[in-house]
């Protein structure tokens, strides 16, 4: 009887660990949006990190968020740091890892808490025509084996990409509006 048990007890384990060898252990999320801004003006406000506290949905969860920078914003170098007791929004920093003017900005996420994960992420822009810009929000994630079997649980394409939707759509407000007083931090 009780080896029949064990048995049973190593299938439980066996099966799960099995299944996460097939499964993939990375994931890639990109949004987009069209805001009505010449492509200059939109790229102008997105490198700098500090604005990503207007729009960033992972920013306005936690207003106590305590916050610190090093180097010059926007540009190759610079790091915005966070420290927050809301594990939604953990504690870590990004890094601007490459520019390339009016076209693209990627970044380096190194999450510190809950957990600890260095991962891509990247925004560009394109013009689509002299008064409008498509903005681009992407991450790159991954899980290690076994922690990839989370990907049966949880949709992380689902769930980031809905926040990046989001930030998105902040940003569009903030940079479409009428009384064009949009502050830009340097």
């Amino acid at each position: 009887m009780l080896k029949k048990l064990l048995i049973g007890i190593g299938i439980i384990i066996i099966i799960p660990l099995f299944i996460a060898l097939m499964l993939d252990n990375e994931y890639e999320v990109e949004k987009n949006i069209i805001i009505d801004q010449p492509i200059t003006q939109v790229f102008s406000y997105i490198k700098l990190l500090k604005n990503q506290d207007n729009y960033s949905t992972w920013a306005k969860l936690d207003p106590n968020t305590q916050r610190s920078y090093k180097g010059t914003d926007g540009t190759v170098g610079f790091i915005s740091k966070w420290n927050s007791q809301n594990p939604e929004v953990g504690t870590g920093e990004q890094e601007i890892v490459a520019i390339l003017p009016s076209k693209r900005i990627d970044l380096q996420l190194r999450f510190l808490k809950p957990f600890k994960a260095t991962e891509p992420a990247y925004m560009t822009t394109q013009a689509m025509g002299t008064n409008q810009t498509k903005v681009t929000w992407g991450f790159k994630g991954h899980l290690n084996y076994p922690m990839n079997l989370m990907f049966l649980a949880i949709d992380f394409e689902h769930q980031i990409g809905n926040e990046l939707q989001q930030g998105l759509n902040n940003l569009k407000v903030i940079l479409e509006k009428k009384d064009n007083t949009t502050k830009y931090i340097d």
